[in-house]
């Protein structure tokens, strides 16, 4: 049996030289994009998140302001602060920017009614003029159950109800959700197309080992620069690069559903600072009581958590597979 490893600490992410990191990522995405895919610049998609707007900020350094087109892709349950975040951003940057707004087009998808449809069959009540929704996790991250999902609805007095939501209705609200950033991608592959850019993907890399992506949504891209980087690792090279601190402030939100939703309460159920040693010491083979003594956990909870990320990667390794040819 394999040896675990020690030598487990609180400051293993810290990135000791930020700026040969950025060169190395912005030197890569330039020869990439320009060399490989043979385009002349990069397309972003910019939604006043951490992420994105990192990813923005590094487009900007690699092939310059000139030659990067940001586009803010709003609907209706959108967030205000969004698109006012995401101009701070494209300003700051000295980069163009432009809205796209989707409603329209997931309309005539038929997103909001597919949606509000498995919504009704667990809260009748349910009016999207009269409610905000989400969905998110109710299990914890250290138990041996599988997670559980549950809708909550909000009137406007602010009064919540919340209930388990069936397999069916999860699956469809998740499906019809999905529309959001499948549009997202097609308009940015309209841009690209129309410049001879690359589209350049924001997923981190929780979100791309753990799942917490579109297939052909978000996970469409040409290229994705952070996908190596710890939630942690981003925040760092966000305030080397300049980022806005309204933006560095926010609090990670899915921007998905009408009532507003952190992505730990949606999906990952820690925690950043918390997730990412957690998973580093899960996928680095380090030994559970090492990571048990650093973090505060007993070691039967540190197995279990790393058993759920297990289950997790191999329960979304759907999404990253490529197509199956024959």
């Amino acid at each position: 049996m394999k040896e675990k490893k020690s030598g487990f600490h609180k400051d293993i992410l810290r990135i000791e030289n930020i700026q040969g990191l950025i060169n190395s990522i912005t030197n890569r995405l330039k020869n990439e994009t320009h060399n490989e895919l043979k385009r002349y610049g990069g397309v972003v998609g910019i939604s006043g998140g951490i992420d994105s707007s990192v990813t923005f900020a590094l487009a900007a350094n690699a092939f310059g302001s000139e030659n990067v087109l940001g586009v803010m892709l709003p609907e209706k349950d959108s967030s205000s602060d969004s698109e006012i975040m995401a101009k701070k951003l494209a300003n700051k940057f000295g980069v163009q920017a432009i809205t796209e707004n989707i409603s329209d087009a997931l309309t005539g998808f038929g997103c909001y009614e597919r949606r509000d449809e498995a919504v009704k069959r667990v809260f009748p009540e349910y009016d999207p003029e009269n409610y905000k929704m989400k969905i998110g996790i109710k299990s914890l991250p250290q138990s041996k159950l599988p997670p559980v999902f549950s809708v909550v609805i909000i009137d406007r007095d602010g009064n919540e109800k919340s209930a388990k939501l069936p397999a069916k209705d999860y699956m469809q609200i998740v499906a019809a959700s999905n529309l959001k950033q499948r549009t997202r991608m097609s308009m940015l592959y309209y841009h690209a197309e129309r410049l001879h850019y690359a589209v350049i993907g924001t997923p981190n890399k929780h979100e791309v080992v753990q799942g917490f992506f579109v297939k052909y949504g978000d996970g469409g891209a040409d290229i994705m620069p952070i996908g190596h980087l710890y939630k942690t690792q981003v925040y760092q090279l966000a305030s080397f690069l300049g980022v806005p601190q309204e933006i560095i402030d926010r609090t990670p939100t899915t921007d998905t559903y009408s009532a507003e939703q952190t992505q730990e309460e949606f999906f990952y159920q820690f925690p950043f600072e918390i997730m990412d040693l957690l998973w580093y010491g899960y996928e680095n083979g380090y030994d559970p009581a090492n990571v048990a003594e650093v973090m505060g956990y007993s070691t039967d909870e540190v197995i279990q958590i790393f058993n759920n990320f297990r289950r997790k990667q191999e329960t979304t390794r759907y999404l990253r597979m490529a197509p199956v040819k024959w």
